[in-house]
C-alpha cells in the first residue's frame, strides 16, 4: 500500500516482527522484549501445542515519530517441515498523536505448499505530506487489510494471488490541500493483483548468504465518488555475500512504477517502497522510483553488531525523467543488540544523514532488508 500502509505496518507490527515468524520451531525466547513459553520445541506440532509471546517494542522514524508498540503473538506448526505460523494483535502510539491497532496471521500449511499472510488494522496516522507549495501536516485515518494467499511450486519459489481493501479518509490539520490531491481525500479502495517470491536466503531473519526476488503488481478501482481505477507494480532483488564468519554485505535494489490516476499515497516512494533510510517516506512521492542500497553488518560479540550503510534514489513521473529531479543519497551507521538467544533477531538503531544535510533516527526491530 504506498506510505501510508508503509508507516502503519513499520511501527504498528515492529515489536510483532520480533516474533520469530520464520523460526523452525516454537522455542523458549527470553529478553527485555518478550517471552515465549517453551512447549516442546521441535515435537510441538499442531494449533493447541504453539506458544504465546508479548513484545513491547519501542519505535522512531521520520514518518511519525516516536513511540510504542505492543503485540501479542501466537506460534505453531502446522506439520514439521512447515514454518511456523503467526497469529498477532498489536497497537501503537507515537509522540506526534498516531495511534493503530490491529491482527495478522502468517500461516504456513503442507510443508509450506500453502502460505497465507492476513493484515487488518484501524488507524489514524499524523504525518507531514511534502508538496510544492511546502509541507503541509495531515491526519488520515481509515481501515486497512490486505490478504495473500501463495502456492509454492518449488520450496524457494511461491505464487500468490492478492486482495487488498482501503477505505480512508485524510484531513489537513492546518492549511489547505492542493488541487492535485484533492480527489485523494475520502476513498474506498478494492484491490486485486498477483504477488512472486523467490527466496533463496539462508535464513529469513539474519541471511548471510543467497538472494531473494519479490515482486507484485496491482489493479485497484475506487468504489465511491468518481469512476477511477489505476495499476502499480514494483519489485525488489536483495543479495547477501559473506566474508568470514562476522561480516556480511546487504544489497537491495527496488523498482516501482503506477499509472497516473493513483492516488498520492499508494503511489512510488522513497522509503515507503523500499525502506530507504535518510528521508520521510512522503518526502519523494511520485509515478516512478528507482533505488539502490548497501549494507555492511558486522558481529562483534555474540549479542553486539554494528552496520554501515548507504543508499542512492530517484523518483518522477517517467523512468527516461527520473534523473531530472536529482539523485537523492543518504549514508549512516547502526548498532544492533540481539534480543533472543535461539533466533538471530536484532533491535535496530541507525542514524543517516541524507544529501541535505539532516539526521535522522530510526529504531526498529530485525533489518532493514
Amino acid at each position: 500500500m504506498g506510505s501510508w500502509r508503509n508507516t502503519l505496518t513499520a511501527g504498528f507490527f515492529a515489536c510483532l516482527s520480533a516474533l520469530p515468524a520464520h523460526a523452525t520451531g516454537p522455542a523458549q525466547i527470553e529478553s527485555e522484549f518478550g517471552r515465549v513459553e517453551d512447549t516442546g520445541g521441535e515435537r510441538s506440532i499442531g494449533f493447541r501445542r504453539g506458544s504465546f509471546v508479548v513484545a513491547p517494542v519501542p519505535f522512531s522514524n521520520p514518518t511519525i515519530g516516536s513511540g510504542l508498540a505492543v503485540g501479542l503473538g501466537y506460534l505453531f506448526k502446522t506439520d514439521p517441515a512447515a514454518r511456523t505460523s503467526t497469529i498477532g494483535l498489536g497497537a501503537l502510539r507515537s509522540d506526534n498523536g498516531s495511534e493503530a491497532f490491529g491482527a495478522l496471521a502468517n500461516l504456513a500449511f503442507g510443508e509450506n505448499r500453502w502460505l497465507f499472510n492476513l493484515f487488518a488494522a484501524q488507524a489514524d496516522v499524523r504525518y507531514d505530506l511534502y508538496t510544492s507549495s511546502g509541507k503541509i501536516p495531515i491526519r488520515q485515518d481509515g481501515i486497512l487489510a490486505r490478504l495473500q494467499a501463495s502456492y509454492g511450486v518449488t520450496p524457494d519459489l511461491s505464487f500468490g494471488a492478492i486482495f487488498r481493501y482501503l477505505d480512508t479518509t485524510v484531513t489537513p490539520v492546518t492549511g489547505l490541500l492542493p488541487p492535485s490531491i484533492s480527489l485523494d481525500i475520502g476513498l474506498q479502495v478494492a484491490s486485486a493483483g498477483i504477488g512472486v517470491d523467490w527466496d533463496l536466503r539462508d535464513d529469513s531473519d539474519y541471511p548471510t548468504s543467497g538472494l531473494r526476488l519479490q515482486a507484485e503488481a496491482l489493479h485497484s478501482e475506487v468504489l465511491n465518488g468518481l469512476k477511477r481505477d489505476y495499476w502499480k507494480g514494483s519489485s525488489t532483488l536483495d543479495g547477501y555475500k559473506p566474508f568470514g564468519t562476522s561480516t556480511v554485505l546487504a544489497l537491495r535494489g527496488t523498482v516501482c512504477a503506477t499509472a497516473e490516476d493513483t492516488p498520492f499515497f499508494d503511489q512510488c516512494s522513497l522509503g515507503a517502497t523500499d525502506n530507504f533510510r535518510g528521508y520521510n517516506s512522503t518526502q519523494f512521492l511520485d509515478r516512478r522510483a528507482l533505488s539502490f542500497q548497501a549494507e555492511l553488518r558486522h558481529r562483534l560479540s555474540e549479542r553486539w553488531g554494528a552496520v554501515g550503510f548507504a543508499g542512492t534514489g530517484w523518483t518522477g513521473r517517467e523512468f527516461s525523467g527520473l534523473s531530472d529531479n536529482g539523485s537523492h543519497g543518504a549514508y549512516g551507521m547502526g548498532a544492533r543488540y540481539r534480543v533472543s538467544k535461539k533466533f538471530p533477531v536484532d533491535f535496530s538503531v541507525d542514524v543517516s544523514r541524507n544529501t541535505d544535510g539532516e539526521d535522522l533516527l530510526y529504531i526498529y526491530v530485525g533489518q532493514r532488508f
